[in-house]
């Protein structure tokens, strides 16, 4: 049976572990950074403590904004994953609104000449191939070339309890995967910066001026309840577990639910009838527009124990592998099973190789682990909060 315990949005919506804080909760805490400045946000629907915009909160403490960046699904989060986002102006303040997806990733310096320091505060779920991190780094260096001061303003990571996945081989970066990590790699945003800058992974890194502002009450023992999606298709605490895993799907030919009440809390396709019992037919609508599979019957499976996605009370949390191994094993024609995509998401050739020669699942894990072990060791120089290792 699927556990559907926290809707953000909809019939409950999710009530915050008050005891953790983002850093945008105490302006007190950056204010002192941004005094007499002309600042740049990098912003989204997600950028908000109890349901004011960062956006509000800086303009109430009289800071200057003069310009907004938004990252990919756009100011409000609506936008499909990939889908196009135009430039704008912020009908409620008049504030230009910059895109940074699409073919602008990477703050232009026209867009910086005026800005005296860029604040940076997403939301991101700790997986590699969520791109907010991206634009984090595009952010970095966009701030090391033009001089500018760049502010992170720390959230927790839901998925910060565990590190886990195939570390990304540099030859297949791309803007789901621009560093060598693994697909799970247990940091926030701020320790992802301190760790960007200080192994000189971000170009200019030795020139940048940042600051990073934690959050309060966070470890990574403690699990965080998400107050927005931070995606359109991330509804649930439950699809937040379960992304790292099913997110390898968007690589294939299946279907993760995407147009229905359930993304990447099931999969399927057409091939599956017969083969599995739970079916699903995926429409199009926000955030789903033209989804795969559109107005078809799909067949496969809707994941159910709340332990399977991550969330483990007393051990640590798991990527797992046996939802894409049973599809690939069931799927009638193999050689069209997988896409060009998976490579980028899981960073290298050899996993997909591995499920094509059956190898078991326990097999693939340890061919992961002196990967994993050699990134905790550079992981655990730039933690800001108490590990779980």
């Amino acid at each position: 049976m699927l556990l559907v315990s926290a809707f953000f949005c909809g019939h409950a919506r999710a009530i915050p572990d008050t005891t953790i804080l983002p850093a945008a909760a105490d302006p007190r805490g950056y204010m002192r950074h941004l005094k007499d400045k002309r600042v740049g946000l990098v912003i989204n629907q997600t950028s908000e403590y109890r349901g004011v915009s960062l956006l509000d909160i800086m303009r109430a403490q009289g800071v200057n904004v003069v310009r907004i960046f938004v990252p990919e699904h756009g100011f409000r989060g609506s936008a499909d994953a990939g889908a196009h986002i135009a430039n704008d102006v912020d009908s409620a303040t008049g504030i230009p609104v910059i895109s940074l997806y699409g073919a602008n990733k990477k703050p232009k310096p026209e867009y910086l000449k005026d800005i005296d320091a860029l604040v940076y505060d997403l939301q991101d779920v700790g997986v590699r191939f969520y791109t907010y991190i991206s634009t984090l780094e595009y952010c970095m260096e966009a701030c090391a070339d033009a001089g500018v001061y760049l502010l992170v303003l720390d959230r927790p990571n839901p998925n910060g309890h565990y590190v886990d996945g195939p570390v990304l081989q540099k030859e297949h970066r791309s803007f789901v995967g621009m560093q060598p990590i693994p697909i799970v790699y247990g940091m926030t945003a701020g320790e992802y910066a301190l760790m960007l800058a200080g192994e000189k992974w971000v170009a200019g890194a030795g020139k940048l001026k940042f600051d990073v502002v934690p959050c309060k009450n966070y470890t990574h023992y403690k699990r965080y309840q998400l107050p927005v999606p931070p995606s359109p298709n991330l509804r649930t605490m439950e699809a937040v577990y379960a992304y790292p895993s099913m997110c390898l799907f968007e690589g294939t030919t299946i279907s993760v639910g995407r147009g229905t009440y359930f993304p990447f809390l099931q999969y399927g396709c057409p091939e599956f009838e017969g083969l599995m019992h739970h079916s699903f037919t995926p429409r199009s609508g926000p955030g789903a527009k033209t989804p795969p599979y559109e107005g078809k019957k799909c067949y496969g499976e809707i994941l159910g124990d709340i332990k399977e996605l991550g969330l483990r009370e007393e051990e640590d949390g798991q990527l797992q592998l046996k939802w894409l191994i049973k599809a690939y094993r069931s799927y009638p024609t193999k050689k069209n099973f997988f896409t060009s995509f998976f490579t980028k998401l899981a960073g290298t050739t050899i996993l997909e190789e591995q499920i094509k020669q059956n190898v078991p699942e326990a097999d693939i894990r340890a061919s992961w682990k002196n990967d994993l072990e050699a990134f905790k060791k550079i992981r655990k120089k730039y933690l800001l909060y108490q590990d779980v290792y």
